[in-house]
């Protein structure tokens, strides 16, 4: 009886489990976020100092690839970061509010960080840049 008893609550459980699945899909599998196109570099953090930044734009595509200044390769989103890379070398870059990805490394001058924002189209085209 007691057996009996723990195996219909147990189905119950599992049958809720599937029921919630069902209903909100989102809670079972991450949230892919489409972070594809062009970001122009607004500022440069180097030595803790804020600078007008000049450097090349960020270009994202919708295949899953990148083009940084000459650097070729893949990106990947996980969560709120984008992790570049390509068969030598791997970044990680934060997803920030406001269309925003900034990129922190480690170069000559110590720490760097550039901060990229996300063109978008302005009124009466059709394209983004």
């Amino acid at each position: 009886m007691g057996l009996e008893r723990v195996a219909q609550s147990f189905l119950r459980y599992v049958a809720f489990s599937v029921f919630c699945i069902v209903v909100n899909p989102s809670a079972s599998k991450a949230q892919t976020v489409d972070v594809s196109g062009s970001y122009q570099c607004t500022q440069a953090k180097v030595q803790g100092k804020v600078l007008a930044c000049s450097a090349a734009p960020l270009i994202l595509k919708n295949d899953g690839r990148f083009e940084l200044r000459g650097w070729e390769g893949s990106y990947l989103v996980d969560g709120e970061w984008v992790t570049l890379s390509d068969s030598l070398t791997k970044a990680r870059a934060k997803i920030v509010p406001g269309h925003k990805i900034v990129l922190r490394f480690y170069g000559k001058k110590g720490w760097s960080e550039m901060t990229y924002e996300r063109r978008v189209a302005e009124m009466g085209k059709t394209s983004l840049g």
